[in-house]
């Protein structure tokens, strides 16, 4: 392994843990969902403009008219993509909610042939017929209780509203190649600042120690995350960043096992394994498979992170 190689890995496996944990912030921030995406959006905000600022992204070259619409048009769909995910942890749990929102691959290959006139082939289908297994598995063991049955539901519709809405802006960043991904990041995130300012609760009693979670989700879970990924994705084979992706449902089942101890029973630990395996399928394996490592590696870097 390469030191370039070997520097883009830890640069990704480092972005992946720090993703896994962001449920647990939060959750502990103890802010309605909108209070929390705000302060991510606008800590976040500041954090990326200082970063473009001096990566000297902040020229009007970088952006024309259209590129900007489609940022924008992202931006959106990454915002509410977030509210839908962070109102999911409350309700189906952080484990449940991963995994069901991991689900977003075959959200986006189904757009993709919609509107992209992409092939849905066979071998696709079969990773789509694999993970709607695990998503019924997933469902199939819901809470005996009535009231923790429906919670549990709305969790599991949050979270599959969410992977809608992050496919819908990878369609966006699909035709965003060639413009600085950090800037991407600042504009996307400056529009949740817009979209989330008339409906804040500026009011609500925060602590020090919620303050302090609500900067981290901007400092370090959009910043700094931001900028450990994107230095990975310049560095790394598009195959090892799909794999090593799969660092961030783990760590977050994790996270939400040692910090609330939910513990997954087996339908819920084999519909999400199933869901797990399916995305790595489509991610790793694909349409890769038998392809020459030249042109797997020279295919198009990912999308911005989902989170």
């Amino acid at each position: 392994m390469n030191a370039e190689i070997k520097r883009g890995s830890l640069e990704m496996i480092a972005a992946m843990l720090i993703s896994g944990t962001i449920g647990w912030f939060v959750l502990m921030s103890g802010q309605p969902v909108i209070n929390v995406v705000f302060w991510r959006c606008a800590v976040g905000a500041l954090v990326l403009l200082a970063i473009c600022g001096a990566l000297g992204q902040l020229r009007r070259d970088c952006l024309t008219r259209a590129t900007l619409l489609l940022a924008i048009a992202g931006g959106v769909a990454l915002v509410i993509n977030w509210l839908l995910l962070f109102a999911a942890y409350s309700y189906a749990s952080i484990s449940i909610a991963t995994a069901v929102y991991n689900t977003q691959p075959f959200m986006l290959v189904a757009l993709g042939a919609l509107f992209l006139g992409e092939k849905l082939t066979a071998r696709k289908l079969l990773w789509l017929v694999l993970a709607f297994v695990g998503m019924m598995l997933v469902v199939l063991a819901q809470p005996k209780q009535a009231g923790d049955q429906s919670n549990y539901l709305l969790g599991i519709l949050l979270s599959l509203g969410a992977a809608f809405f992050y496919a819908l802006m990878a369609l966006a960043a699909k035709r965003l190649k060639g413009t600085p991904p950090h800037l991407i990041a600042l504009i996307q995130v400056t529009v949740g600042v817009v979209m989330l300012l008339p409906l804040v609760d500026f009011h609500a009693p925060a602590t020090a120690g919620q303050w302090g979670m609500l900067a981290t989700l901007g400092v370090l879970h959009t910043g700094l995350m931001y900028v450990l990924l994107y230095g990975a994705i310049q560095k790394l084979p598009t195959n090892l960043i799909g794999s090593l992706s799969f660092i961030y449902p783990i760590a977050a089942m994790l996270v939400d096992r040692l910090a609330f101890g939910h513990r997954l029973v087996a339908l819920q630990f084999a519909g999400a394994a199933i869901i797990l395996l399916a995305a790595a399928g489509m991610n790793l394996l694909g349409e890769r498979r038998g392809e020459p490592r030249a042109e797997r590696d020279a295919r198009p870097t990912p999308e911005p992170h989902k989170l």
